[in-house]
């Protein structure tokens, strides 16, 4: 066994030499916040980079979310998913909102946009999905339900940096979209998020509420909060941007490893793609089912065992923690789909400098579970 241990993901850092004279500019600037040079930098290249209107910085995505909630003033309650991280209805509750959970689809782990329609209410404002693990919600038919019912589409695009449908950013769809940069993410600034937003005024809405609402020295026009992304973090972010084509294109070479290895083990379900999305690697989730000769957890402590570390992400579920499991929407009767992936999920180490002979090792235990 190796004494290493391979863990889900790990964050890709550039060459500590490159990082240096960025560095050397922040300590000579003495700037380190409040929208510095890299800060303009970062923010115009990204936009740029993903194809989209307007982007604004934050420090973490679960700030860029409580922010995304608090700009377009949503209030009552959100139609969300179960199946999310705990992040994605926390900032409901900090904003003193109702989460209320609709069941995801089998085929992506997205919230069942069929089902959503039967959960509004007068004191529904918003819809609040999840890309989960990159993969497309059904946008079009969830913004057609929003504009019928008069209700925001806010995405929670955490896992979907750079991902595209038939060319086009996914980042663009809904009213907003938040990201994260956390260090696990496909792309990071140690810490950090963002918004994405069509419109020119909300964005300047966004870039007040996140400096504690100040428009000028002595006007604050809302009750904002400390949301700035350094300059150390939009340093690191600009110099990621320059290998983050790389690092995708090597996490999707471990994919299509995984993919066509894993495809013919009887119980072991990778989930599909679909031909429309150019995808960016963030995860490779598995579905351990009833033909296969281990439970879900045992599979889990087998490879744990092995310093492998994967992750049944994501279990259990946000509707059954404690601070959610009474409000009557969460209820696993009202969540079928999204109780069952919980039970079966496992998901593989994915990282760009993960070694393919530890990829076949992962793939070997998988395979050849007895």
């Amino acid at each position: 066994m190796e004494d290493k241990p391979t863990f889900l993901t790990r964050p890709y850092l550039p060459p500590l030499e490159d990082f240096l004279p960025y560095l050397a500019e922040i300590w000579e600037s003495r700037l380190l916040t409040n929208g510095g040079p890299f800060h303009q930098q970062f923010e115009e290249k990204l936009r740029h980079y993903l194809g989209v209107g307007h982007v604004s910085l934050f420090a973490s995505g679960t700030l860029a979310l409580m922010t995304a909630l608090q700009a377009l003033r949503i209030t009552g309650e959100v139609i969300t998913t179960p199946y999310t991280f705990a992040a994605t209805t926390h900032a409901l509750l900090w904003n003193g909102i109702k989460p209320v959970f609709v069941d995801i689809r089998r085929d992506t782990c997205n919230l069942d946009e069929e089902l959503v329609e039967a959960a509004i209410t007068p004191r529904t404002t918003a819809i609040l999905p999840v890309h989960c693990y990159g993969n497309p919600c059904a946008s079009e038919r969830l913004q057609q339900i929003a504009d019928t019912y008069g209700l925001k589409l806010i995405y929670d695009a955490a896992h979907a940096f750079g991902v595209t449908v038939d060319g086009s950013s996914l980042l663009a769809q809904g009213d907003l979209a938040m990201l994260s940069f956390h260090a696990t993410k496909v792309f990071n600034t140690f810490e950090g998020g963002a918004i994405v937003c069509h419109d020119l005024k909300l964005k300047q809405r966004i870039d007040y509420l996140k400096n504690f609402g100040f428009a000028d020295e002595v006007t604050v026009v809302a009750p904002g909060i400390n949301g700035k992304m350094n300059e150390f973090q939009a340093a690191l972010g600009l110099l990621q941007l320059e290998h983050a084509d790389r690092a995708i294109a090597a996490r999707m070479a471990i994919d299509r490893r995984y993919r066509q290895a894993l495809a013919t083990v009887a119980g072991v379900e990778c989930l599909a793609v679909a031909t429309r999305v150019k995808r960016n690697g963030g995860y490779f989730p598995l579905l351990i089912g009833a033909e296969y000769p281990l439970s879900r957890d045992q599979l889990y402590d087998r490879l744990r065992q092995q310093q492998i570390h994967v992750r049944r992400y994501f279990f259990p579920l946000i509707s059954d923690l404690p601070m959610y499991r009474g409000i009557p929407s969460a209820a696993p009767a009202n969540l079928p789909v999204a109780t069952s992936i919980a039970r079966q999920i496992l998901c593989l180490p994915i990282y760009p400098d993960l070694d393919l002979p530890t990829v076949d090792r992962i793939i070997d235990i998988v395979s050849s579970p007895q």
